[in-house]
C-alpha cells in the first residue's frame, strides 16, 4: 500500500503554527462538561504504533508529556466529487507543559494512503450506472485516487465554536497524472473542525477515546501541477469550489506519557 510520511520536530506554544491534528482531542476531552461515556459492548481496542513520537523539548518533565497517536477516516466531498470513505490516516504528536508553564506541542507525523474517487478520471458519476462506475474505478488508466497529506500548519487550541485549525493537501493519484498533481499545493485546504457529539471511551487500558469532527464550510482550491490534464482534473472535481465541500472524521486516539515509552536511540 502506498503511504506518505511527513515528519519534523518543532516546539510551539499557544497560537503557534505546526500543531498536529491529534491535539484536537485534548481540547475535546478537556472542554467537555463531563467525562466521556464508556462505550457499551466495546470491541477490543486497536493496537497503536508509537514509533513516530517526536522528541520533546529539553528540560521538560517526561512524565507530564504525552505522545498521542490518532487514527481517522470518514467521507470527503471536494467540489462535485465525493469519496464515501477515506483510507485511514494516522497522526502523531506530543504535548505537555513547557518549563514556564505554557502549553507546548511537537508535531510528529501523518501517514495516509490513497482512496478511490468513484467514476475515475474520465467518468461522470451523475451520468453513470453502478456497472459503468465500477468499470471506470478499475480501469488501469483512468483510475483516480486522492491521498490526504499534512498541509504544514495547524493550531488546535479551541477558537470560538471550532476545535482549531488543520491544513491539508490532497494528492491526485492516477497513471495519467504527474506525482506533483495536488489540490492545495500552494495554498492548503484550511479545516476549522467542529465537534459532533461527545467523546466516548473505547478502552481504559490502554486508554482509547473516540470522537467525531466535521467541517462543511471550507474552500477547496484548484489542483495544481497536473500537467496537460490539469483542466480535466479541475473540471472533474468542480474546482475551485467555494461551497459544497465537506469532511467528517471518525477518529480514535490513544496516548502514553514519555516516561512510559522506550528510550529513544
Amino acid at each position: 500500500m502506498q503511504t506518505t510520511t511527513e515528519k519534523r520536530s518543532s516546539t510551539v506554544r499557544r497560537g503557534a503554527a505546526g500543531l498536529a491534528f491529534a491535539a484536537a482531542v485534548a481540547a475535546l476531552v478537556a472542554g467537555a462538561a463531563s467525562a466521556p461515556a464508556v462505550a457499551a459492548d466495546a470491541p477490543p481496542a486497536p493496537s497503536y504504533d508509537f514509533s513516530d513520537c517526536p522528541d520533546i523539548p529539553a528540560g521538560v518533565d517526561a512524565a507530564s508529556w504525552k505522545c498521542e497517536v490518532l487514527t481517522a477516516t470518514g467521507p470527503l466531498t471536494l467540489g462535485s466529487r465525493s469519496i464515501p470513505e477515506l483510507a485511514p490516516m494516522t497522526i502523531t504528536h506530543a504535548e505537555g507543559p513547557m518549563p514556564d508553564g505554557s502549553a507546548g506541542q511537537v508535531w510528529g507525523a501523518m501517514r495516509s494512503a490513497p482512496a478511490t474517487v468513484p467514476g475515475g478520471l474520465l467518468g461522470n458519476t451523475a451520468d453513470q450506472n453502478a456497472t459503468d462506475r465500477n468499470a471506470a474505478d478499475h480501469n488501469p488508466l483512468s483510475a483516480l485516487s486522492l491521498q490526504p497529506e499534512y498541509g504544514g500548519r495547524s493550531d488546535f487550541y479551541p477558537a470560538g465554536d471550532t476545535m482549531g485549525l488543520f491544513t491539508m493537501r490532497f494528492r491526485v493519484v492516477s497513471p495519467l497524472l504527474p506525482h506533483g498533481c495536488v489540490i492545495g499545493a500552494d495554498k492548503p485546504v484550511e479545516l476549522h473542525l467542529k465537534r459532533d457529539g461527545d467523546s466516548e471511551w473505547v478502552s481504559k487500558n490502554p486508554p482509547v477515546i473516540k470522537f467525531v469532527a466535521y467541517d462543511d464550510a471550507f474552500t477547496a482550491p484548484a489542483a495544481e501541477g497536473c500537467g496537460p490534464l490539469g483542466k480535466l482534473v479541475n473540471d472533474r472535481f468542480g474546482l475551485p469550489a467555494a461551497a459544497g465541500n465537506a469532511i467528517t472524521l471518525n477518529a480514535q486516539y490513544t496516548f502514553k506519557t514519555y516516561d512510559q515509552l522506550p528510550p529513544r536511540a
